[in-house]
């Protein structure tokens, strides 16, 4: 991509999008591997057309080599996971805390970046990224809950923000030489049947949900996946997996931002120091980062 401003303006779109999951999750009233099946599901069914009716995009997904096939199939498999923790965490602890933590990828990414691909950060990238941080516990610190629940449900958070940076890594790796829409269809579609094998393994059903659950699993789908997770995918081709990790410490503000406007919740003046600390924090990281690109 030409425009480093552009990228990163798609990135903070694409955070603002994704910030609608946790909203969307709280209002579907259905087990968590059913609310990651319709999400990946129907997700898939919107990139279907896009890909049957473009021939570069057909050829590419029937050209897999053996390796992109299991490299598709694994990143496919850590999204579900990743899912299922991340919204099983949500009937644990509170909608804050599951965010702050969940989106505590930069820790993951940038340790990883560092010392498997010998990505290299400024002192004030790193500064940067411990002031988002620290925002984020800002805003999400009132929420925490001090019980066994809250703190299982915290510990499925955690462990879902290490998998869904594996998965960025891998999609890091395909988007070298695959289209996005050839990338995105098999991680999705290998995603949603995983779910699938795993809803029927809890015995739960797949129908015979509320018109508001119905609305909210296409909201996952079409909002937070393919506005959201979608755009991710197309800016790993030229953005590192930090870069795209630390935008993600964005959604803790549209969440607020979004809780505020349709559940009527105020933001508080915590929570208004805290998005100041992470857009500082963003602020610095990617100037930064920028200089070091340049």
């Amino acid at each position: 991509m030409k425009s480093q401003f552009f990228s990163y303006l798609a990135l903070f779109f694409g955070v603002f999008a994704l910030s609608t999951s946790a909203i969307f999750v709280k209002l579907a009233d259905a087990p968590s591997s059913i609310t990651a099946f319709y999400r990946l599901f129907f997700a898939t069914l919107i990139l279907s057309p896009f890909l049957f009716f473009d021939k570069k995009n057909r050829h590419e997904l029937l050209s897999l080599s053996k390796k992109q096939c299991v490299f598709g199939l694994l990143s496919g498999l850590f999204l579900a996971i990743h899912y299922v923790l991340w919204f099983e965490s949500l009937n644990y602890t509170s909608v804050a805390s599951s965010t702050v933590i969940v989106t505590l990828q930069p820790l993951f990414s940038m340790s990883v970046g560092y010392f498997l691909f010998k990505e290299r950060f400024s002192k004030g990238s790193i500064l940067g990224c411990f002031i988002a941080i620290i925002g984020c516990f800002i805003i999400g610190w009132g929420d925490f809950q001090v019980s066994n629940q809250a703190l299982f449900g915290d510990l499925l958070a955690f462990i879902a923000a290490g998998i869904i940076t594996a998965y960025f890594f891998i999609g890091q790796y395909l988007r070298k030489d695959l289209s996005l829409v050839p990338y995105s269809i098999i991680g999705y579609a290998s995603s949603a049947f995983f779910l699938a094998i795993y809803a029927c393994s809890q015995q739960v059903t797949f129908v015979h949900y509320s018109v508001q659950t119905w609305w909210s699993f296409m909201g996952l789908a079409f909002i937070a996946t393919i506005f959201g997770q979608t755009i991710f995918n197309w800016l790993l081709k030229w953005l590192s997996v930090s870069v795209v990790s630390m935008g993600i410490l964005g959604e803790t503000i549209g969440t607020c931002i979004l809780a505020y406007l349709i559940l009527d919740e105020v933001i508080s003046l915590q929570q208004g120091i805290g998005i100041a600390f992470i857009l500082a924090g963003l602020a610095v990281f990617l100037l930064q980062q920028r200089q070091i690109v340049k």
